[in-house]
């Protein structure tokens, strides 16, 4: 979005200005374009931040904020030029009210600058790059997720917790990579033997495996979503670093990718924001409603594709059903007016959520499935790093 637009809707916010857009005289059909990462080693990841979006839908009886509601899903392919493309399109062809979802960060970056432009909102359900969190801020984008370096910081702050002084980050290059360091690093003190970037898709992490060994640091952190993440904890394992050197992870080990990993994976821990094993009346709902309609035990990704809907529902239900009055429907998604699965959630200025973190490990339930099982509460409702240097207020 241009700037002097930014300028004018946040003058508009701070005075209860007038509205931005032509006023409906009734509640229309509402369209959501849904970008997300369905083919490639990573699609698992936008599958279940799909169907958890499409679940919340028809719990809804097909309808957000009481208006019948089209969905309609575009697959990123992980490739940030084609995702630009099909945004466009969402958004000069189909004419979508909202866009909402993307799974990578690198495409996030790409798919903002179209949709602030059109001046449509963003709903994330997963990606949150620290741009957006800060100095490039915008009131069009709300994120039902986190911001990238949160989950990264819990594993910063169990490291520092248990004493390990030697670490080595591995992450892929891009900027949910960058982010996931410099969210370990905000509170982790110790030592940080190297950082180690590796392509985005990369399955084969031999040489990264030798040098690791080589170097025998107290533990090791690391970032590998999707694919990835399976690939890299099949082969510590195969490489006899498992059990010697300690694995730490966000988005490396969850319910996307436990099915491939099983066995290796108990007891591994990781840093998120959500897990099944949540005690809140709504996410025991969910998990169950999730499990029945797909076979499979939810993720993250899921539970935030969830939110992201209900989030949606919740803002035109207090603006009638209408988007058209951008400033009432920005004041009514800033409002957070849903029950989060996650129990406390609100949004911060910057359009990011304040909410609390996890260490969880993984573990194997009783009827043979995995899943990620609260483990301690690390941080309680916490707020990014980056929300200070947002001009939005």
């Amino acid at each position: 979005m241009k700037l002097a637009a930014t300028v004018a809707l946040g003058a508009l916010l701070a005075s209860g200005g007038v509205v931005l857009g032509t006023s409906a005289a009734s509640a229309d059909p509402v369209k959501i374009g849904l970008v997300s990462t369905l083919s490639g080693p990573s699609a698992a990841l936008g599958v279940h931040m799909r169907d958890g979006f499409q679940l919340a839908v028809k719990e809804l009886g097909g309808k957000l904020g009481g208006q019948p509601t089209e969905v309609v899903v575009v697959d990123d392919e992980l490739k940030p030029d084609v995702a630009v493309t099909k945004v466009k399109a969402l958004l000069e062809r189909d004419k979508v009210d909202v866009v909402a979802g993307v799974v990578f960060s690198n495409v996030m970056m790409a798919v903002a600058k179209p949709v602030f432009d059109a001046e449509t909102f963003l709903i994330s359900g997963n990606a949150g790059p620290s741009p957006l969190a800060g100095k490039a801020c915008s009131p069009f984008f709300f994120s039902a997720s986190y911001q990238n370096d949160q989950n990264h910081e819990v594993m910063g702050k169990f490291a520092q917790d248990k004493g390990y002084k030697r670490v080595i980050l591995m992450t892929p290059n891009y900027q949910a990579g960058k982010d996931s360091m410099a969210g370990f690093k905000r509170h982790f003190k110790g030592e940080v033997v190297d950082e180690i970037f590796t392509q985005l898709g990369q399955l084969d992490f031999s040489a990264e495996l030798a040098k690791i060994a080589a170097a025998k640091p107290d533990a090791i952190f690391t970032f590998m979503p999707g694919g990835m993440g399976v690939n890299l904890v099949k082969q510590y394992a195969q490489a006899g670093l498992a059990g010697q050197i300690p694995f730490l992870s966000a988005f490396t080990i969850d319910e996307t990718t436990l099915p491939a990993i099983q066995d290796a994976s108990i007891g591994l821990f990781s840093g998120a924001e959500w897990a099944p094993s949540l005690d809140t009346a709504e996410n025991k709902a969910f998990v169950a409603a999730y499990e029945k309609e797909y076979g499979v035990v939810p993720s993250l990704y899921a539970a935030q594709g969830y939110d992201a809907a209900k989030l949606i529902d919740g803002a035109l239900k207090a603006t009638g059903g209408k988007v058209s009055d951008k400033t009432a429907f920005r004041k009514a998604l800033a409002a957070a007016p849903f029950k989060s699965i996650r129990g406390d959630f609100k949004f911060n200025t910057n359009g990011f959520p304040v909410q609390d973190f996890y260490v969880v490990k993984a573990v194997k339930r009783a009827d043979g499935k995995f899943a990620t099982e609260v483990v301690a509460k690390v941080f309680d409702d916490a707020k990014d790093a980056y929300a200070g240097d947002c001009p939005l207020k």
